[in-house]
């Protein structure tokens, strides 16, 4: 295997003149911006940042696109990157300022340099910037309510070298953007926007100095790892699969795309049209999942340790019968459950047993039937069936009870088996919080029972157009209320949460309930406050009182959530 070096400089033309290649053994892109700019701030403080793996072959081997644009290869050889697109893709966006296209979506990566920014590394707690969630596989139900002041939260940005761009701090002079800073080599319009107008100005120095050293970044030297032209492409494969099985840099899934698509070559093109088609209806699930489903549908189990040795025809097959068991899936979760986003799942597992299930009763499903079927995605939904524990174990199980010929009363007896009862006691809810999946079911019963934003009067909805009236979970007893007396655990207990636009979240601000509750009861009555569960009693709406609170509304929360799943 030969060896060489070059540029990030070097890298990024190779890729913006089409030298350099995806093979469709890769994974798409996945990085989040805080993920792109942690990798900006260990180039710039010259942190190692591993190697790069390509192969150059004459082969014709299926390709996939590049998250940023190129020109046509004028190569007939082709140079393939096997390892590393996530960070030259990153690096490539952010210096050539090309914005990202991730299936079908185009945003730009915006980071901000910060001029006067530490000398020394400081590890800052994590600030979400952008709102992404670095869990890949999972979504947020809702924006969380700001928990921190503006105040605080500049502190802790001001310890930052690099951010991702907010409108606000691209309006400070010492904040400046990357990618304007990669356009040109002359520093005059960035020290003349923080209003250094002398050469004496002690920040001339500092500030030139340290824009130079951003600049730098692209002369940033990555070695690379050269594969033998004469390799073959399933061996190519073989190596990729081990070395990020070795470095454990890859999940399950992405190294089982690989070993699938050098058998059936053009499957991902296959792939992704379907899930863009998922996506477009409103489930944008991840690719691995829609890969577990094939391998459920052609082995009748999930993990994808026997992927290696299927034959091509039998991946053929499983997956033209596990697109059928998708969309079943999917139109049963919208039409007979209420589930119209992946977003209220408290795991995508759901999906695979749930198609599996249309499967062997070949789609013909009795009325009774399609009523088991139901309660049981709502209570494995609300007890987190799949979210405890092994996951592709209990996911086997249920695959196995199908293949027996089991309906929905033996998969709510494995439920059962697992988790003990299947209502809901108050002291379940005792310590949960929003990542919980009772948090979003306490989101389904809640709207099932009517209930809407305390000042607009709108139904909570997931979809709701515009920042004011985009859903929310509001801490009832603010966290500035609790400060001091309670922990941040007991703060964002699920009792003390409720759904409501983002205006009257604002509104409320860090007032007590005490001081808020009585303008709205006046104006409204308790109805809103009633529809989720929320005690209005004078003597529970007070900071000392918060526990006393709590414990009241696990009660009545359990109650209705109880109702909730009966019905179901």
């Amino acid at each position: 295997m030969a060896k060489a070096e070059a540029t990030v400089e070097e890298l990024v033309g190779m890729i913006e003149r089409g030298e350099l290649r995806l093979p469709e053994m890769q994974r798409r892109y996945v990085w989040r911006s805080t993920r792109v700019r942690d990798l900006l701030d260990s180039l710039y403080r010259g942190y190692p940042s591993g190697a790069i793996l390509l192969w150059e072959t004459d082969e014709k081997v299926p390709l996939q696109d590049f998250a940023v644009t190129q020109q046509a290869n004028p190569y007939q050889s082709t140079r393939l990157l096997l390892d590393g697109q996530q960070r030259l893709t990153s690096l490539s966006a952010v210096i050539r300022g090309d914005p990202v296209s991730v299936r079908g979506r185009k945003r730009p990566i915006e980071l901000l340099f910060n001029l006067e920014h530490p000398e020394e590394l400081v590890v800052v707690t994590e600030v979400n910037e952008d709102g992404d969630e670095e869990d890949e596989d999972q979504e947020d139900l809702i924006d969380d309510e700001a928990d921190s002041t503006e105040d605080e939260l500049q502190k802790r940005f001001d310890r930052m070298t690099f951010v991702v761009a907010t409108k606000k701090l691209e309006q400070l002079p010492q904040w400046v953007k990357v990618t304007e800073v990669f356009k040109t080599d002359e520093d005059a319009p960035f020290l003349e926007r923080a209003g250094i107008e002398k050469i004496s100005d002690p920040r001339y120095k500092k500030y030139s100095q340290r824009l130079a050293k951003l600049r730098g970044i692209r002369k940033y030297v990555y070695r690379m790892d050269i594969l033998e032209r004469s390799l073959s492409y399933d061996e190519v494969t073989e190596i990729f699969v081990r070395v990020n099985s070795l470095g454990a840099k890859l999940r399950s899934s992405d190294l089982a795309l690989a070993q699938i698509t050098a058998k059936w070559r053009g499957a991902l093109k296959t792939f992704q049209s379907f899930q863009e088609a998922c996506e477009k209806t409103g489930f944008d699930l991840d690719l691995g999942i829609h890969l577990k489903n094939l391998i459920a549908f052609a082995t009748g189990q999930s993990r994808f340790l026997t992927v290696g040795g299927l034959p091509v025809d039998t991946l053929k097959q499983g997956w033209k019968e596990c697109v059928s068991g998708m969309e079943f899936a999917l139109n049963f979760l919208r039409s007979n459950v209420g589930i119209e986003s992946p977003a209220l799942l408290s795991s995508p597992f759901i999906v695979v047993t749930l198609g599996y299930y249309g499967h062997k009763r070949n789609y013909q499903i009795a009325p009774d039937e399609a009523k088991g079927l139901r309660h049981w995605v709502l209570v494995a939904n609300a007890k987190g069936r799949y979210s405890r524990g092994s996951s592709e174990t209990l996911l086997d199980q249920d695959l196995a009870t199908l293949r027996q010929g089991g309906g929905a009363d033996a998969l709510l007896d494995r439920l059962r088996l697992q988790v003990g009862r299947l209502d809901v006691a108050p002291e379940e809810l005792e310590g949960r919080n929003q990542r919980s999946a009772l948090f979003k079911t306490m989101f389904l019963a809640f709207r099932t029972t009517g209930a809407k934003d305390w000042q607009s009067n709108l139904a909570i909805a997931l979809g709701h157009r515009g920042a004011q009236h985009r859903l929310q979970f509001h801490h009832i007893f603010p966290k500035a209320v609790l400060k001091g007396s309670y922990t941040a655990r007991e703060a964002d207990d699920i009792a003390n949460l409720a759904f409501i636009g983002g205006k009257t979240n604002r509104q409320i601000s860090d007032k007590a309930p005490s001081q808020y509750f009585p303008a709205l009861i006046e104006k409204a009555g308790t109805a809103a406050f009633d529809a989720q569960c929320i005690p209005t009693d004078v003597g529970l709406l007070g900071a000392d009182a918060y526990k006393k609170f709590l414990a009241a509304r696990r009660v009545s929360v359990s109650q209705r959530l109880n109702d909730f799943l009966r019905t179901s």
